[in-house]
């Protein structure tokens, strides 16, 4: 039998405690600087950072980092959304040519307080992208843009390779972990994608930890595949601080695989999961393994 969980201890388990290199992160840090530029790495406190940050990889976030929303689980600053800067699709751009990226992850804070709620600009950075550097697959991460199709279409229409839009968490938790997300808008989402463009992937994720039970989770895979979503990642929510939503439990690496397999036969092309595991880490490579 597989053991589920363990209950929430004031320290990690002997599985999150696992050995970082002394690598530098300082070329990453560097083009970054040089460029101005926000990755959701930092911002999110991502616990991958440093690890991605040696690669020469890192997940950019455009249009600033405060939200307009703000989420319980979440370490980005809320508040009133900053200035759009006009040239920054062509920084990410460059930096991501600097960095010599060939696979680019572009997330952005939620904006509703602009007309397209960032859609154009998401739009105008993949592009930016596929004009500096030749051959490069590009992946967003998007808010929902409250589901309106024709913001969706802005993006669409710029044709990223891949097009990620997280539930974040199983439908009877939505409303305590995302306040103002909505289970069935983000479905319609990536449903929506695949009506305008059926070749752009579809990806999504999920956090465990959060008090969901195993056949919600399932559930939520289900919806998932029912709008044809492609790629699905799974993964430990750890809270950012105090402040933010409590972990009520950690699900150990075995239960991580056993769920994988159980999701699998669903039908997507991809199923990552691992305490560890965020929608953007190692994306590139699960990209090239769902193209072979």
């Amino acid at each position: 039998m597989i053991e589920q969980i363990q209950e929430a201890p004031k320290r990690l388990p002997s599985w999150f405690r696992r050995q970082i290199p002394e690598i530098s992160t300082l070329g990453t840090h560097r083009i970054l600087e040089k460029h101005n530029l926000n990755t959701v790495c930092e911002s999110a406190l991502c616990p991958n950072r440093s690890e991605c940050y040696s690669n020469l990889t890192a997940t950019f976030m455009i249009l600033g980092d405060v939200c307009t929303r703000s989420c319980g689980f979440c370490a980005i600053e809320s508040g009133k959304g900053q200035s759009v800067m006009v040239d920054e699709p062509a920084r990410v751009a460059a930096a991501a040519r600097e960095m010599g990226l060939k696979y680019v992850v572009v997330t952005s804070v939620a904006r509703d307080d602009l007309p397209d709620e960032g859609a154009g600009h998401f739009a105008a950075t993949i592009r930016a992208l596929k004009e500096e550097i030749q051959d490069v697959k590009v992946e967003v991460l998007t808010p929902d843009f409250h589901a309106k199709t024709d913001l969706i279409q802005v993006v669409v229409n710029a044709v990223p390779d891949v097009f990620n839009h997280n539930l974040e968490t199983v439908e009877r938790l939505q409303r305590r972990v995302r306040v103002q997300g909505r289970f069935m808008r983000s479905l319609s989402v990536l449903e929506t994608v695949k009506s305008m463009n059926a070749q752009i992937k579809t990806k999504s994720g999920l956090m465990l930890g959060l008090g969901e039970k195993e056949e919600e989770v399932i559930e939520a895979a289900i919806a998932l595949r029912d709008v044809g979503c492609d790629i699905l990642t799974i993964g430990q929510y750890l809270p950012p601080s105090r402040s933010h939503l409590k972990i009520i439990e950690y699900k150990t690496p075995e239960y991580f695989e056993y769920l994988a397999d159980k999701i699998r036969p669903l039908g997507f092309e991809h199923v990552f999961s691992g305490p560890y595991v965020r929608s953007s880490y190692h994306a590139g490579e699960f990209f090239r393994k769902n193209q072979n």
